[in-house]
C-alpha cells in the first residue's frame, strides 16, 4: 500500500505534522543561514549572541504580556532537565502532580526519586481525560501539565491554594490560553510551539517562585550547578546561560516569536487561529464513519495536538506508511499509548491550509485501503 501515489494537488505545501520536534518554518532557516557566519561558532557571552537571547526574552515577555515582577529565564537542557532542576530548586518538601499521560508522569517520577523530598501526592486520570485541580494539603508545589502531548488533552492552569503553581507548557505554550496570574512557573521547551530545536527551556517565573528559588539556594541543600535554578536566573538576567547553549535554537525560537507577533498578533490572536485549526480536524473526524476524536470531552481537546482514533478495519500504521511515502510526515500515535490512532501536530507554524490538505490526503488513502 505504501506504493500508492497521492495526487500532487491534494498534498500539503509542507508535510510536517509531528508533535515534537515540530515544523520549523523554512523562512526562519533561511534567515539563520543569512546570519550564520557572524553568529554560529562565536562566544555565547559576547553581545552578538546575548542580543539574540534578549530578543527571545523580550519577545516571550511581549507575547505573554508578563505581569509585574515576572521574569523570562532561559536554561540549558529541555523539559527533562527542568524536572530535575525543579526537584532540586522549587519543591521545598512535597509536590502534588496531576498525571494523565506519559509526560505529566515524568515530573512526578523525578520528585519521587529525590531522597530529600517526601513522596509526591499524585492525582491521576485515564489517558484521554484530565483530573480536576484541587487544594493539596501538605504540598508546597502544584505541578500541572498544560497540554499532554501523548494524548491530546489540555488542562487549564489554576491556583487553588497557597502552593506554587508550576506548569509544564512544553507543547502548549504560545498556542493555548493562559492567565499567568494563576501560575508561578510556566516552562517549555522550544521544539514545538516555538518551531525551533530542542535542548533549551524557557521559564516564565513569578516573584514568589523567584523567592522560593533564592531561599532553597541559600539553604544547605546540595544542587548540581547544571540544575541550579538560581544560577539560571542570574545568567538569564545577563541574557546568557551558565553552560554553552545552542545558538541556532535561540535564534530560530526568536524568529518564531517575532513571526507570531507580527503575522498573527498577540497570544489571544494565536489562540483564535488554533481554534480554527482544531475545529477543522475534530470536525473532520466527527464526520467520518471510520474516525473518532480520542478525547471525548470537547473542552479538553487540545488546540495543538489532535488525537483521532480509527476504526479497527483501518490500520493507522498503514495510513501513515502511505502518507510518509508521499512526504506527509509524523502523524503516528504515541507509541506507549498503543492505540490505532493518528496524532496530528497543529502548532502555530503549521498552516491551516496544510491541515485541510492533510485530512483530504487521509480521506484519499482510507478510500483506497478500505476498498
Amino acid at each position: 500500500m505504501s506504493d500508492l501515489v497521492i495526487p500532487a494537488d491534494l498534498l500539503p505545501q509542507d508535510g510536517r505534522f509531528g508533535c515534537g520536534p515540530s515544523k520549523i518554518r523554512p523562512e526562519a532557516v533561511a534567515r539563520l543561514a543569512e546570519v550564520a557566519d557572524g553568529l554560529l561558532g562565536t562566544s555565547h557571552r559576547k553581545p552578538r549572541v546575548r542580543d539574540q537571547f534578549h530578543r527571545l526574552q523580550e519577545g516571550v515577555a511581549g507575547l505573554f504580556r508578563l505581569p509585574a515582577g515576572y521574569e523570562v529565564v532561559v536554561a540549558v537542557g529541555g523539559a527533562t532537565a527542568f524536572w530535575d532542576a525543579a526537584a532540586f530548586g522549587l519543591v521545598e518538601r512535597r509536590a502534588r502532580h496531576y498525571v494523565f499521560g506519559e509526560f505529566s508522569g515524568k515530573f512526578a517520577s523525578a520528585t519521587a526519586a529525590a531522597p530529600w523530598l517526601e513522596d509526591p501526592d499524585i492525582v491521576g486520570a485515564e489517558p484521554g481525560s484530565r483530573p480536576q485541580v484541587t487544594p493539596a494539603a501538605g504540598c508546597d508545589l502544584q505541578a500541572i501539565t498544560h497540554n499532554e502531548t501523548s494524548t491530546g488533552v489540555m488542562q487549564a492552569p489554576a491556583r487553588v491554594d497557597n502552593a506554587l503553581v508550576v506548569v509544564d507548557a512544553t507543547s502548549g505554550a504560545g498556542a493555548l490560553p493562559v492567565d499567568l496570574e494563576q501560575v508561578d512557573v510556566y516552562y517549555f521547551s522550544l521544539q514545538k510551539g516555538f518551531a525551533s530545536e530542542g535542548g533549551l527551556t524557557v521559564a516564565i517565573v513569578s516573584p514568589a517562585a523567584l523567592a522560593r528559588i533564592e531561599a532553597i539556594s541559600a539553604s544547605d541543600r546540595y544542587v548540581p550547578a547544571f540544575l541550579d535554578l538560581a544560577t539560571a536566573v542570574d545568567n538569564s538576567r545577563k541574557n546568557q546561560t551558565y553552560n554553552t547553549p545552542s545558538v541556532s535554537t535561540v535564534f530560530l525560537a526568536a524568529e518564531q516569536v517575532d513571526w507570531m507577533r507580527t503575522q498573527i498578533g498577540d497570544l489571544d490572536d494565536v489562540v483564535a487561529t488554533q481554534h480554527v485549526k482544531a475545529d477543522h480536524v475534530y470536525g473532520w473526524a466527527e464526520q467520518r464513519a471510520w474516525a473518532t476524536p480520542f478525547v471525548t470531552d470537547p473542552s479538553a481537546r487540545s488546540l495543538v495536538v489532535a488525537t483521532v482514533d480509527l476504526d479497527g478495519s483501518i490500520s493507522a500504521d498503514e495510513v501513515n506508511a502511505v502518507l510518509r511515502a508521499n512526504g506527509v510526515l509524523d502523524t503516528d500515535a504515541y507509541r506507549k499509548l498503543g492505540r490505532n490512532q493518528l496524532r496530528i501536530g497543529m502548532f502555530p507554524a503549521v498552516d491551516p491550509e496544510d491541515l485541510a490538505a492533510y485530512t483530504a490526503c487521509v480521506d484519499w488513502v482510507v478510500e483506497r485501503i478500505a476498498g
